[in-house]
């Protein structure tokens, strides 16, 4: 893989994130990955919204134990599960199937998204899932967006303080960061018990117009150095130890398939990382 046989000196695990080629299965996001060189994927297990599509993994042993037989013959692991999204009819005890499912399939993180506009609502649920997740062994990535109701890298702490799980940080994402107005510059480096997963992606300096983040999130964000965010400066910001996810599912690559998409992702990612740590 690109990592131990091409002489990149990025040493952390590096994940091809479901969104990037949401439309794979779950068969073919590993296939993808492999072929980009990355160690890990995120997979997306649970709808983040009614609307969202997925691929039916939790109740499917068949499927499951092909995932655990393409693991093992390429090597690529699921770090991370995803997307739990906690709004105001959330049930937590439903969503303990996912948490199982993520343990089963050998996860370590479960992405939770907070969009619950009674902040003492969302933390309540937020503990009793770290609690459950903890059952599991899993951990809480918990991940505020611009557009939802957790808004910004503030917003995330300050739940994070209240819930005061142990199994819960944060997952940062170097767009949301961007859209959501922090200014790096005053940032510092964040301590690995604030932070435990970086989402790297790059996209244009202008911002959309308010209604647009949401689009752009999904649709819209660029491959590392292919755009205009200062990403030297986020990543050097994040905890050196926290493991890294590509989630940036481009339009000018949608027409590939899946595999060659992987493969160009896996290529540009690591050609940016080896960059960014010859600039250290």
């Amino acid at each position: 893989m690109p990592s131990r046989d091409m002489g990149w000196s990025f040493m952390r695990p590096l994940s091809l994130d479901h969104l990037t080629i949401i439309e794979a299965t779950p068969l073919e996001l590993i296939q993808a990955a492999a072929a980009g060189g990355f160690e890990k994927v995120g997979l997306r297990i649970v709808r983040p919204m009614a609307a969202a599509d997925v691929v039916d993994v939790i109740g499917q042993p068949q499927l499951q134990r092909d995932l655990k037989a393409l693991m093992a013959s390429t090597g690529v692991s699921i770090g991370l599960v995803e997307a739990i999204w906690l709004s105001a009819d959330t049930d937590p005890s439903a969503l303990e199937p996912a948490l199982a499912t993520g343990a089963e399939l050998g996860a370590r993180q479960v992405l939770v998204a907070g969009n619950d506009p009674d902040e003492a609502r969302s933390c309540a649920n937020l503990s009793r899932l770290a609690l459950d997740a903890k059952s599991y062994g899993l951990e809480i990535a918990f991940e505020f967006m611009p557009f939802t109701k957790v808004r910004s890298l503030e917003d995330a702490v300050r739940i994070m303080r209240q819930v005061a799980q142990p199994n819960l940080r944060l997952l940062v994402d170097a767009l949301h960061v961007s859209r959501s107005g922090q200014d790096l510059s005053t940032l510092g480096k964040l301590d690995s018990s604030i932070v435990s997963y970086v989402h790297l992606c790059d996209a244009p300096a202008a911002l959309p117009p308010p209604d647009g983040l949401r689009d752009e999130a999904r649709l819209g964000r660029l491959y590392p150095g292919d755009g205009e965010l200062d990403l030297d400066a986020f990543l050097d910001a994040m905890p050196d130890d926290a493991p890294v996810g590509l989630e940036a599912p481009c339009r000018a690559y949608a027409h590939l398939p899946p595999i060659e998409r992987g493969r160009m992702a896996g290529r540009i990612t690591r050609a940016w990382l080896q960059r960014h740590d010859e600039r250290r």
